[in-house]
């Protein structure tokens, strides 16, 4: 019985810290995405439409290195915390985390390059 209690309140524990960190996501895209008073429909980048061809990968590149990598390495780091607290092993959370750290930062190097690149070489 004792054992059946612990385990709730350790999933209730790591319900509670995943919740607080998806609030916490969503406070910041909530502060992170004002436009001002301007709405900006119809573009995904300054100066560029989503028709042309280097504003969607660029529109692409930004969802993918902004958003879903740091979230998914953000919740590979709660469940290598939880793998800690259970007594399993942390290493396949620890490298999914870096890994997606690491696609995090070559997309914004692909950003980078194409923001960049547009005036050809010289």
């Amino acid at each position: 019985m004792e054992l059946l209690q612990e385990k709730c309140t350790r999933r209730r524990r790591a319900f509670a810290v995943l919740l607080m960190l998806m609030s916490l996501h969503l406070a910041s895209i909530c502060y992170g995405q004002n436009l001002g008073g301007a709405p900006a429909t119809g573009q995904a980048v300054q100066g560029q439409t989503a028709a042309q061809p280097e504003g969607t990968v660029l529109n692409l590149v930004n969802w993918v290195g902004n958003v879903i990598a740091p979230v998914g390495a953000a919740l590979a780091v709660v469940m290598a915390v939880i793998a800690y607290s259970q007594g399993r092993g942390v290493m396949r959370w620890s490298v999914t985390a870096a890994g997606l750290l690491v696609i995090s930062g070559l997309t914004r190097l692909i950003e980078f390059w194409i923001a960049n690149g547009t005036g050809g070489v010289q």
